[in-house]
């Protein structure tokens, strides 16, 4: 028999209270903050940390329950109920459900999803995340998982696994893609993060025995295709020259930009040296050179920060090449290490560690020759100048040679790599976005990478192999940009097609295959006539210079037909002509009375 109670616990005495004993039993008298006056007990506990000092003894507001479960086991239970008729009712169906487990009417299994049923939404989603983080998610991922999950459980106010239901959230994503004052409307892509990390988490929950199904699994995926906020483009070879010499030089040509007047109505009432009055000229890429000689003349006197920004622009353009050319994505680049490079090897390559790869594999990535080497210099200058790839001492030469770690960072790929990739842009004159909508962004580059590959010539297999995708359809489709792609080229090196032959077994294929529209005044018409079934049949050409009327062309068919019905009992019928000019030459079967062959 199960028992309801409330839990005491002890606190410290509360300021001002008055202690007095009554029958026997200490107890404390005070006021609390809404002014009513409270009177407990008053305990010296004699063990733990709060030995031999007076506290109070409190209640749960609610009450708890003790019972045995199907198993035999003492089990101790939150009611969640202020009323003890109440928590006396949740314990009857606590004792009938363990009943039932051991007279084997459910199983545990099931009674353990019922037991889940009453723990609180907020803690299911903790051990979700506890569990991912345990299986070495990486932690961009695991920190947006659960956020989108938590802006559901917050906007639905979801409390229980009962309250997840398919209806609810469906809604929900579809008044997301409805625009509002406060914010635009949700992307198809976006609306589906949200289905699947919501799907993700009930699936662990059908796993670990919590819910019997997936209340979300039929819920369909929005059309990506349809409503595509977010499109790529590749950069051309042009393009992506201009941005590796900006990236070179902008670092340092960034302390070379002139000052220009700020056109303000406001500049009279404001002094004349006030940041109000001016600001900085733009860059421009034919003003680079300029730009970078005026920035060493004012940095002349600081030549430690001259280097920096030197080295800084040497990075930055090395990074850019290195995506291009590798399709390494940017959380993949800014994980690289010197250890990972194998640059003696007769093939250079990198070596990708699995755990910061996006499919968790492991790749060896194999690099181009002047990449090679340019990384080769790379970290010669890193040993020169020490770890800290920002160390302006790395080019000079009477600098000592350091033996890096292997765990050294190749490259510093800052969080808001995207951000100086788009003043890198603005200072080439590349546009952000093109006529089409499509933008450049950092995963451009791996866009770059693939559609290079497709216009080399590279091999479909070889070029998903390259860019390490599960899927084929993935690298022609989404990862190669047909604009850069010389179709023209390609339908010019087509063969020539003629529309006469004088080979006559060609000119049945041609005719069989329906591959072009013939001109009755420019085709050889074949006309076969069986004259032995049982052999091969022979065929006659006869050329047709003109088709005047309909009686002219049936009486040049009979004329060449008269020599093969000596020898085999079959006629050719008149060929019926169409309104267009155009002779009906289908063969059909002979006619088993007449002997004939029909149109």
């Amino acid at each position: 028999m199960g028992t309801v109670f409330k839990r005491t616990s002890t606190k410290p005495l509360p300021v001002g209270a008055e202690l007095f004993s009554r029958k026997g039993q200490r107890l404390a008298k005070w006021q609390d903050t809404k002014g009513r006056t409270r009177t407990v007990a008053v305990v010296v506990p004699t063990e733990g940390k709060f030995v031999g000092q007076e506290r109070i003894v409190v209640e749960t507001p609610t009450f708890f329950a003790d019972y045995r479960d199907g198993n035999g086991h003492l089990r101790r239970v939150a009611t969640g109920c202020k009323d003890e008729t109440a928590a006396r009712a949740v314990l009857a169906g606590l004792e009938k459900r363990a009943e039932k487990v051991r007279s084997g009417i459910i199983t545990t299994a099931e009674n353990a999803m019922a037991d889940h049923q009453h723990t609180a939404l907020a803690d299911h989603l903790a051990e979700f995340i506890a569990t991912m983080q345990a299986a070495g998610r990486a932690e961009s991922h695991v920190t947006g998982t659960e956020r989108l999950i938590q802006r559901v459980i917050d906007e639905l106010s979801l409390r229980r696994l009962s309250d997840i239901q398919a209806a609810k959230v469906e809604r929900w994503l579809g008044q997301q893609t409805l625009a509002q004052l406060d914010k635009p409307a949700m992307g198809a892509r976006t609306r589906n993060s949200y289905l699947v990390a919501l799907r993700s988490f009930c699936n662990w929950c059908v796993e670990r025995d919590r819910l019997p199904f997936n209340p979300l699994a039929r819920i369909n995926h929005a059309d990506e295709k349809v409503d595509q906020r977010r499109q790529r483009r590749a950069l051309t070879e042009a393009e992506l020259s201009k941005l590796l010499i900006v990236a070179r030089l902008r670092p340092l040509a960034e302390f070379g930009r002139e000052t220009v007047t700020t056109p303000s109505q406001d500049t009279r009432t404001r002094q004349k040296r006030s940041r109000a009055t001016w600001t900085l000229k733009p860059l421009k890429f034919d003003e680079l050179p300029d730009a970078v000689e005026l920035a060493r003349e004012r940095l002349r006197d600081n030549p430690t920060f001259l280097a920096r920004q030197e080295r800084l622009g040497i990075e930055r353009a090395l990074a850019y090449k290195l995506a291009v050319t590798t399709g390494l994505r940017r959380g993949e680049l800014a994980s690289l290490t010197v250890g990972q490079l194998d640059l003696d090897d007769d093939f250079p390559h990198v070596r990708l560690k699995a755990a910061d790869e996006k499919n968790r594999q492991g790749n060896s990535i194999p690099l181009r020759r002047d990449v090679a080497d340019e990384l080769r210099e790379w970290v010669s200058s890193l040993r020169n100048g020490g770890a800290d790839s920002a160390n302006v001492l790395a080019f000079r030469r009477d600098a000592v040679a350091v033996e890096l770690p292997a765990s050294t960072r190749l490259l510093t790929i800052p969080k808001a790599f995207c951000r100086i990739l788009d003043r890198d842009l603005k200072a080439a004159g590349i546009p952000k976005r093109d006529d089409r909508g499509r933008t450049i962004d950092v995963h451009a580059l791996r866009h770059t990478f693939g559609t290079m590959l497709s216009v080399a010539g590279v091999a479909p297999r070889v070029a998903q192999a390259a860019m390490r995708h599960s899927s084929i359809d993935l690298t022609m489709n989404a990862y190669t940009d047909p604009r850069l792609l010389d179709v023209q080229g390609a339908v010019e090196s087509l063969p020539s097609i003629s529309t006469t032959t004088s080979d006559p077994n060609e000119n049945r294929q041609r005719i069989a295959a329906g591959a072009e529209t013939f001109t009755p005044s420019a085709v050889a018409v074949l006309v076969a006539v069986p004259t032995d079934f049982s052999r091969d049949s022979q065929s006659t050409a006869v050329t047709l210079d003109a088709f005047p009327t309909e009686t002219t062309f049936a009486k040049t068919l009979d004329a060449s037909s008269d020599r093969a019905t000596k020898n085999a009992r079959c006629s050719m019928k008149t060929a019926s002509v169409s309104k267009g000019g155009q002779a009906d030459l289908n063969r059909r079967p002979p006619d088993p009375q007449s002997g004939a062959l029909t149109t």
